[in-house]
């Protein structure tokens, strides 16, 4: 399980939950990455910079998906990409995460895939085809209400990705 940084004591109270390759691994196996994702509100952007670059953090960039990427002074540490969003979805996200294994908040499985859905990124959408496989249709159904509510362009290809889930790893049995 790849480390992070103690980005509890760094953030303090601004709350933020893990996206990308990392969030992943408090569903399925981890996948590796290069970065840490973070997601946060948009409107603790200035203090998140400010906490992180007191930590040593120097802004690398913006991220073309809103928010921005800092690096810390030790070039081995993984750069942070730290996504921020204003979606309606957000608030009630970011008080209710869950908790991947070493502890760390996760931002919760049908918020993942509308977000990894929304980026659209190769990746992103092989990520989603991961998460939904062998999923019920009872989880199938609370995924396609959301992104129906938050992102209604996006069910067809969240539909998709059941399909494509399926055919790769197979349909979930019922009961099972």
């Amino acid at each position: 399980m790849q480390a992070l940084p103690p980005l509890q004591q760094i953030l303090g109270t601004i709350p933020w939950v893990l996206v990308g390759g990392l969030a992943l691994r408090a569903y399925i196996p981890e996948r590796m990455t290069l970065d840490i994702g973070i997601l946060i509100h948009e409107h603790d952007g200035d203090a998140a910079r400010q906490a992180l670059s007191n930590a040593g953090y120097q802004m690398s960039g913006p991220l073309s998906i809103g928010g921005f990427s800092l690096q810390a002074a030790d070039p081995a540490t993984p750069p942070l990409d730290i996504l921020t969003r204003t979606d309606a979805w957000v608030d009630e996200a970011l008080a209710h995460p869950i908790y991947d294994a070493a502890g760390y908040p996760v931002l919760a499985r049908p918020y993942l895939i509308l977000l990894k859905l929304s980026a659209g990124r190769t990746q992103d959408l092989a990520d989603v085809q991961r998460l939904v496989a062998y999923t019920s249709e009872d989880e199938r159904n609370a995924y396609r209400i959301l992104v129906a509510q938050e992102a209604p362009e996006l069910s067809e290809d969240l539909e998709a990705l059941f399909t494509l889930a399926d055919l790769e790893f197979g349909a979930k049995e019922e009961g099972a």
